[in-house]
């Protein structure tokens, strides 16, 4: 079998979709070529929940996320039978998260904001324990719905005209002399570019691509749901909140959470999990980090219960400087090295990749170009 598209998206997780949506939507010819089935759990998009927030000081995200918003409510128009994607309830921020020169940010963008003390934020949410000033992003900050997520993407994508092939694994990305050659198993597909968007995968599959070369950490995360107690507020009541704390402290990181209604609140250290292989994951926490985690929970969030909890796995694929790579060589766009932090922005970074895949293409973002990373140190 051989075919040809205008283009050929790899990946079918959260950014991959989003690219394949963005350049359908566009009226280009688009497949997109997933190796595994729909809805698996071996990347990083899965799962029931992720955080919506601004709290960026810097205007490359701070850009990118507040389109993402307004995105993110065109999809739910586009994939009506998924449901709703984005839920409002308010952000904390405390520790350096908490900055002025975030709140700085907020106040020119005119991103609704207040200051509260720590007691005065305990008493708003008593499921979580403060200290020192807390950020409060009142109304642009929640949670997104994960599976649901990808889900319309694929179906948008599809209703814009998209082909979308799942367990159908990519073998080889190949430039030719006007566009590329994507092998599979079951044929060639031949296009004016690819946007690869494959995860823990991408430094297998783009060796070509030196700077990319072990500068990509593909590593096990493991957060966990937590049991609400029964007298804690109910998973609507609580907001999304991140905590680092100044140092020193007994944690391997700074700490992420949310409710996940109907699975209790979701609580993680971020980026600090064991390096691994994305085909030999063993989905197993690690006993010691799990075990801080629940000392975190038992100190810092008193609404969950500590010793009632279910793990989570997922991958992250982090940079030196934790800032993406969105940038084309020739005629790939590459996605990658998204550091934990990159769901939110999805529609809007689809958005990017469609920019770099089209004839004459934009030009990335020097923050997000693969060759900031040759400078960096290990």
């Amino acid at each position: 079998m051989s075919e040809h598209v205008d283009h050929v998206v790899v990946g079918g997780g959260v950014m991959g979709a989003a690219a394949a949506w963005q350049l359908a939507r566009r009226g280009a010819q688009v497949v997109l070529l997933e190796r595994f089935g729909r809805g698996h759990t071996w990347g990083a998009s899965h799962g029931a929940s992720r955080i919506y927030r601004n709290t960026y000081a810097r205007a490359e995200y701070l850009d990118l996320v507040q389109e993402a918003f307004d995105l993110w409510r065109v999809l739910e128009d586009e994939a009506p039978a998924v449901g709703e994607l984005l839920t409002i309830t308010g952000g904390v921020s405390q520790g350096s998260l908490a900055s002025r020169e975030v709140a700085d940010a907020f106040v020119e963008r005119g991103i609704p904001h207040e200051w509260l003390s720590a007691a005065d934020a305990h008493a708003r949410w008593p499921g979580l324990a403060f200290e020192g000033d807390v950020l409060h992003e009142t109304s642009t900050a929640g949670r997104l719905y994960a599976d649901r997520a990808v889900e319309a993407f694929l179906q948008a994508a599809t209703g814009a005209g998209a082909r979308v092939l799942h367990e159908t694994p990519v073998r080889a990305v190949e430039q030719t002399g006007d566009g590329v050659r994507v092998v599979t198993d079951t044929g060639t597909w031949h296009a004016t570019s690819a946007v690869v968007a494959v995860g823990a995968w991408t430094s297998g599959l783009l060796a070509g691509i030196p700077e990319l070369a072990d500068r990509l950490v593909v590593t096990q995360e493991q957060p966990a749901h937590f049991a609400l107690l029964p007298d804690a507020p109910v998973a609507d009541l609580w907001p999304s909140f991140t905590h680092d704390p100044p140092a020193p402290h007994p944690w391997p990181s700074g700490v992420y959470g949310l409710a996940t209604p109907g699975e209790g609140i979701k609580v993680g250290f971020h980026g600090v999990g064991p390096r691994t292989d994305p085909d030999r994951r063993s989905f197993t926490a690690e006993p010691g980090q799990l075990r801080q985690l629940r000392d975190y929970v038992d100190r810092w969030v008193p609404g969950a219960d500590p010793d009632h909890l279910v793990p989570i796995s997922c991958t992250y694929t982090t940079t030196p400087d934790h800032d993406f790579v969105l940038d084309r060589r020739g005629r790939v766009v590459v996605a990658a090295g998204f550091s934990g932090h990159g769901f939110k922005f999805a529609p809007a970074v689809g958005r990017v990749l469609a920019d770099l895949a089209a004839e004459p293409a934009s030009v990335p973002h020097p923050a997000f170009a693969a060759a900031r990373l040759a400078a960096l140190p290990a």
